[in-house]
């Protein structure tokens, strides 16, 4: 839930910046696939360049995907605690950026 209301904060920032759907449907797949890719979503990250950890280190997506591994694949849940601090504090800055830019669309 933590890392669908960060996806949700940061789809509403696209579309306070941008005007049209189709503008906002090519800069979020802009975003949001990158950070698939710098995630550990596909490959683990100690295989992955050290640029690419970095950027990995700090993408949500890693944390959402690590606490759900922890959580379907392992019996115990050692580290999902940190992991959902992390999300929880992204998705928290996340929605009151995007709270903060919404209403001047809108009115």
């Amino acid at each position: 839930m933590l890392g669908a209301g960060f996806f949700t904060g940061l789809s509403m920032i696209i579309a306070a910046i941008v005007k049209t759907r189709e503008r906002f449907m090519g800069i979020g797949q802009v975003i949001t696939l990158p950070l698939f890719f710098a995630s550990n979503a596909i490959y683990p990250i100690s295989i992955m360049p050290p640029w690419l950890q970095a950027a990995a280190n700090i993408n949500p997506l890693t944390y959402m995907v690590d606490g759900l591994r922890a959580l379907m694949l392992s019996s115990g849940v050692s580290g999902v605690g940190f992991d959902i601090g992390v999300l929880a504090a992204a998705t928290l800055i996340i929605s009151l950026l995007s709270a903060w830019m919404y209403p001047k669309v809108v009115l």
